[in-house]
């Protein structure tokens, strides 16, 4: 995976790294499927300075699509991990619709049985 990170009126950045690094490498077993040089990661923090607001945009780019995701809070690790579950779950369900699971899915219900039949 290419991973570009970019920050934008932030001085201190180092506690954010670690949450990174655990982050990507979740994504990584999430996609695991694609070949790493066509998987690519950008995210910008960002300092708010009229409310001190933190925030993170992260876009992930696929062979077979684009997913983006942002999030914003006081604290950075906040940020950070609220924004890379976003992309997890969208990572998720990206790979669902690829796979066609909603046409596996059982369209009508099981038929009901009486408990009179197990008497």
């Amino acid at each position: 995976m290419k991973l570009s990170v970019s920050f934008k009126d932030l001085e201190n950045h180092k506690s954010v790294e670690k949450e990174m690094e655990n982050a990507v490498k979740k994504l990584n077993v999430l996609l695991k499927a694609y070949q790493p040089d066509l998987v690519q990661l950008h995210a910008v923090f960002a300092k708010l300075p009229r409310n001190d607001e933190h925030t993170l945009t992260l876009n992930l780019t696929l062979p077979t699509g684009t997913l983006h995701a942002t999030a914003s809070s006081e604290h950075l690790g906040a940020c950070c991990k609220k924004a890379f579950r976003e992309v997890e779950s969208q990572v998720k369900k990206h790979k669902s619709l690829l796979r066609k699971d909603y046409e596996w899915k059982r369209k009508r219900p099981h038929p009901r049985v009486s408990v009179e039949a197990f008497s």
